[in-house]
């Protein structure tokens, strides 16, 4: 086999055998699976996740309440106080955020007392805008635009909306343009992940699309090194980071990001393809066949149009298999449940007893031992295990710290006890999202190997909706546990604690195959039921003999 790839290179173009290969196939036999064209490639996309992680979490610090007042003068008839429900029965003008006016939305627009739900607002249309834009991103890529172009838009309106944000006159242009930011960065998350894994060998792909989880930590961790600096003046923390996603756009992605080859492929652009993966095979040390050809996808439509199956789409045949409609069911409850405490528990660090720019630091590190420690047990885990698992111990942790969370308005003094409880729920909190966000990256990989490949793209991304569903609702419990955190935890773990167990409902996957179409799926499924029955029935009787 060997000999003959070798003479099959030496001919020229055009003669003997032309060679024709998938992409797959060119991969892993000429390119290599991940070499260091493919490592450049994927570091290069997964940039953009740090300008996804920054447009998320900005609000932790812009939408933050303020930590005190003073009054003016002696007018309001105290001296101050450390909580914002305090300020309700007092005269406007006659006391003042100890901050200052600018230090948040909150703050500039008096987003407290019969007003504080307001202040959710902004960060839950951004949820939703996300979820929108999941499913514009996600057709534009497959379609005329491409995974290259659509994240290089993606990044273009994420900057353009994160500096038009920094100009908002009152809370409903604000909450306008954070739904445009939601629905601008969505390609970001989407986008990324299929540029970054498509031109990967099936052996790295797994761990290739931890990769983009590492760089929104990175996002993540250095959120709060920005906005230190800038607590004075939320507006300023906006405009430095909507430079960010310009210059990588231009410096970066425009010159040296090239696009998918499978994308390129299936628009019918094969030259353009090989090109791509020559260029790999090159920077990799190696090179493709003189007289190679990709295998053009539309070979394999015709052929199953002859065989004369189904008409309908897959997406049809999706809705009208019992079996697939009910593990979508199960598989979106659970995102949502996941999703719902995965951010929530981000946004509600406020509400611990702790410094909130090192609150935010501790949580962004535990991200990285989360991604890690879940690319290590995917290896030798039971998806269902890990998952479930997981989550459990989020709703636990959660549960746990009610018992260090203060409760409704204090004075300073009994405010300044309770910070001696602070330190053990920072730690229990820090173990719970380093939980969840496990388990948000296994719901991921859990979802791609419990569907098949021509509703596999679909199915994520319903998904992927519904966490964003979930998350766009959890701000309103985060502004209600302003004034009840114990509440708030209460529903994080009791949400968690069920997604854990809800996903006991869903088969096991590791080591499965993964399969091309629902109907082969489900024979071979049911064969594997059969089997499995079967073995367990001579076993029982080899026990009664």
């Amino acid at each position: 086999m060997d000999e003959e790839k070798h003479r099959l290179m030496r001919e020229p173009s055009g003669v003997g055998n032309k060679l024709q290969l998938t992409v797959d196939e060119v991969v892993e036999e000429y390119v290599g699976s991940f070499g260091f064209s493919q490592l450049v490639q994927v570091t290069l996309v997964s940039l953009a996740r740090i300008f996804d992680a920054h447009c998320t979490l900005v609000t932790i610090f812009t939408d933050a309440q303020p930590q005190s007042w003073r009054c003016i003068g002696h007018e309001c008839g105290s001296t101050g106080g450390s909580t914002a429900a305090s300020v309700c029965g007092l005269e406007p003008g006659t006391w003042e955020w100890s901050g200052g006016n600018t230090s948040s939305t909150i703050a500039e627009w008096g987003l407290v007392c019969d007003r504080r739900f307001l202040a959710a607002l902004p960060t839950s249309v951004y949820f939703l805008g996300s979820l929108i834009g999941s499913a514009v991103f996600g057709r534009l890529a497959d379609g005329r635009l491409g995974r290259k172009r659509a994240v290089l838009a993606s990044c273009l309106l994420t900057a353009a909306t994160i500096f038009l944000t920094s100009f908002s006159p009152n809370i409903w242009i604000y909450s306008l343009l954070r739904f445009a930011n939601g629905f601008s960065r969505a390609g970001m998350g989407i986008c990324c992940l299929v540029l970054s894994t498509e031109t990967i060998g099936r052996r790295w792909r797994g761990q290739v699309g931890q990769v983009g989880f590492f760089f929104f930590a990175a996002g993540f961790l250095s959120i709060p090194v920005i906005a230190y600096p800038t607590r004075t003046c939320w507006r300023t923390l906006y405009r430095i980071i909507s430079i960010l996603p310009l210059l990588y756009s231009i410096f970066i992605l425009m010159p040296f990001v090239a696009e998918s080859p499978r994308w390129l492929l299936v628009r019918g652009r094969s030259k353009e393809a090989l090109d791509v993966l020559r260029r790999y095979a090159r920077i990799n040390g190696k090179e493709l066949p003189l007289n190679l050809s990709l295998l053009e996808p539309s070979t394999n439509e015709k052929m199953a149009a002859c065989k004369g199956e189904n008409s309908a789409s897959p997406i049809e045949r999706l809705w009208n298999t019992t079996w697939a409609v009910r593990r979508m069911a199960m598989v979106m409850l659970t995102g949502f449940g996941i999703g719902f405490v995965y951010y929530g528990i981000q946004l509600n660090v406020e509400n611990l007893d702790f410094n909130l720019y090192l609150t935010v630091a501790i949580n962004a590190m535990m991200e990285i031992p989360a991604v890690f420690i879940g690319s290590v047990l995917l290896a030798f885990t039971n998806r269902r295990l890990l998952f479930s698992v997981s989550a459990l111990t989020t709703g636990i942790s959660c549960l746990l710290c009610m018992i260090f969370s203060r409760t409704g308005d204090k004075n300073d003094s009994e405010s300044s006890s309770t910070k001696r409880g602070s330190l053990p729920q920072l730690m229990i909190e820090a173990i719970g999202f380093m939980a969840a966000s496990t388990a948000f990256d296994v719901l991921y990989i859990y979802c791609v190997e419990l569907f098949p490949t021509n509703v596999r793209n679909f199915c994520v991304s319903m998904m992927r909706q519904s966490m964003m569903l979930g998350a766009s609702i959890s701000p309103l419990l985060v502004v209600f546990g302003r004034s009840s955190p114990s509440l708030s935890f209460l529903v994080f773990g009791v949400l968690a604690i069920t997604s854990g167990f809800l996903s006991l409902w869903l088969p096991e996957t590791r080591n499965s195959p993964l399969y091309e179409t629902l109907e082969q799926q489900e024979e071979e499924e049911m064969l594997e039921s059969e089997s499995t029955d079967i073995g367990m029935e001579l076993g029982t009787e080899k026990v009664q003999m």
